[in-house]
């Protein structure tokens, strides 16, 4: 009887995982609100806007913690696969995480990775959180995540996974932020969501 506590164990450490995660309160925008002016880097190691990037343009911007996250790689290989869903709907695919420039290639995806190395677009959006020492160590010692390196900075600043469907105006016409980064919308919701976008010439 006395092993039952220790089953407990396992879930107790990825429940404090996910809490620790998920401590801070944020606010993001939601439907309706204009795209806050987003400056993210390249993988060349220029700077440059997101409203640039879009060109007056409907805009999928999805925001992931990193390459060294499963989750995060999973979901964007499966938006890879819709990726010509969203071009022919004349949506530019937009992928920013904390990644530092020179490890965005590693990923090998069709559709543009882009870096948010400061968190400042992930702050300017509501969505950072501050991941706590504790846990910056964990992810170090245990899995070998090491943040600092991940992003060549030391804020431990991470994204909450999230979804930004932006029309050609900037304007948010689809938002969706999970603090569980262990679910995210799948590629046919995100195809699904298409249509809040205004009818062309709107």
């Amino acid at each position: 009887m006395r092993l039952f506590p220790l089953l407990l164990i396992p879930l107790f450490l990825v429940a404090f995982s996910l809490r620790a995660e998920t401590e801070s309160t944020p606010t993001w925008p939601t439907a309706g609100a204009p795209l806050p002016a987003l400056t993210v880097v390249t993988a060349d190691g220029d700077d440059v806007r997101v409203a640039d990037l879009l060109a007056h343009r409907p805009g999928l911007l999805i925001f992931y913690r990193g390459s060294w996250c499963p989750y995060c790689t999973r979901h964007l290989a499966a938006l890879a696969e819709v990726e010509a869903d969203l071009l022919a709907a004349g949506v530019t695919l937009l992928a920013i995480s904390p990644d530092h420039p020179d490890h965005l290639d590693g990923l090998k995806l069709p559709y543009q990775l882009l870096s948010d190395r400061d968190a400042r677009a992930a702050q300017a959006l509501g969505i950072a959180f501050q991941v706590p020492a504790a846990l910056v160590t964990t992810y170090k010692d245990d899995y070998g995540i090491d943040l600092e390196a991940a992003a060549g900075a030391d804020h431990h600043l991470l994204p909450h996974p999230a979804v930004f469907l932006v029309d050609a105006h900037g304007v948010i016409r689809f938002a969706h932020v999970n603090p569980n980064y262990r679910e995210r919308l799948s590629a046919e919701e995100i195809l699904a969501a298409l249509a809040q976008l205004p009818s062309a010439g709107k």
